[in-house]
């Protein structure tokens, strides 16, 4: 069983008109109505599936190599285009092209600003422009992109439309090798784009954008042909001519037709595996395994008891047929054991609690340092 990971966000939230460093010429504010609920991620397993392996998209990757310091900064890439031209699909197939471990992939939705009342009371119009750059959190999405390349776990803000604010529970997303961010915006700020170690400008022709809009939001979104016409010519398409067409010079490649163009991925996927073998970030599992050998091993491990038990989760565990759904199972049986096993070497005393049954029953509290 091969295991990748990414995790998937798509939020969206609302912003302000206050001015920010951009690198493009701020023009004056247009108005764009949003049709969505809720902008979180869809309840879906956190796989994807491709022809030859499953890329897990929730978990922790080891962010430490055999000597115990911290990896270098994960590769990141941007992807930029214009609304429905195909960047969530070509960052997808970079992914499953890419042998890497650990991916995650940031979406810019997740950055809207939160409304204050006064916006919310033109958002409830229709009257708020959401397309204009200063509608998104870059400090917020700065720092959570930096920390990330840091290989840092990050909190990811879920925001709601029908309230116009961020919901309470944030997503968890964990630091990668490889992180891949995507937006209409992705190349309208400098501090964003000095995170940025390649940039990709996915170009699609405005008829196809226009032809996958009107069949998403009818269909997904029940809304009538004239509406999604009469939004897309008064705010997508002058948004795109005024802040995202302009960024393409700033691109280091130019992705046309989207993700149907699999000789643009594919050099895209060559150059990614060249950059990660420069940094190292492809991590050698073996060098890992035989880290200690010939070496005397810590006085602070500890071997868990080789019982038949054990051996024979062991078995199943290594076992390359084994399934999905039993890897899991016994993973988390075998990993109960071992935090049993830790949590006894905690100090500890003996403490007695009286049962509903007024039977008392004796176990064992924690007896340090809080």
């Amino acid at each position: 069983m091969e295991n990748e990971e990414k995790t998937s966000c798509v939020t969206t939230s609302g912003g302000g008109e206050g001015s920010l460093d951009r690198l493009l010429p701020s023009v004056s504010t247009v108005l764009s109505p949003r049709k969505r609920t809720t902008s979180q991620c869809k309840s879906e397993p956190p796989l994807l599936r491709t022809s030859k392996r499953t890329i897990y998209t929730a978990g922790r990757p080891p962010w430490y190599n055999e000597h115990g310091t911290q990896s270098k900064e994960a590769f990141v890439i941007g992807l930029c285009g214009g609304s429905a031209s195909g960047k969530t699909t070509v960052a997808r197939k970079i992914i499953e092209a890419l042998d890497v471990p650990w991916v995650v992939l940031l979406s810019m939705d997740s950055f809207y600003k939160v409304l204050s009342s006064e916006q919310q009371t033109l958002a409830a119009s229709n009257d708020y422009n959401f397309d204009h750059p200063d509608a998104f959190d870059f400090d917020l999405l700065t720092h959570t992109l930096r920390k990330l390349k840091q290989g840092k776990s990050v909190k990811i803000p879920v925001y709601d439309f029908t309230t116009h604010g961020r919901q309470k529970d944030w997503k968890t997303v964990y630091g990668a090798s490889v992180i891949i961010f995507e937006g209409i915006m992705a190349f309208a700020d400098k501090q964003l784009l000095q995170l940025l170690d390649m940039k990709i400008f996915v170009d699609t022709d405005s008829d196809i954008r226009l032809v996958r809009r009107l069949r998403r939001d009818i269909t997904e979104r029940g809304r009538d042909i004239e509406g999604v016409i009469k939004q897309y010519n008064k705010f997508v398409k002058p948004a795109f001519e005024q802040y995202i067409e302009p960024t393409m010079r700033l691109a280091d490649i130019v992705v046309p037709r989207g993700g149907g163009n699999m000789v643009a991925i594919d050099l895209i996927v060559q150059h990614v595996h060249s950059q990660l073998e420069e940094r190292k970030l492809r991590w050698d599992m073996a060098a890992l395994a035989s880290a200690h050998q010939a070496q005397p091993l810590p006085q602070t491990l500890s071997v868990l008891e080789s019982t038949p038990q054990v051996r024979g989760m062991h078995t199943i565990i290594r076992n390359k047929e084994t399934s999905r759904d039993e890897f899991i199972f016994y993973s988390k049986r075998l990993m109960r054991l071992l935090i049993e096993r830790a949590l006894s070497f905690l100090p500890s005393q003996v403490h007695i609690v009286q049962t509903p049954q007024g039977e008392d029953y004796e176990g064992r509290t924690f007896h340090g340092k809080r």
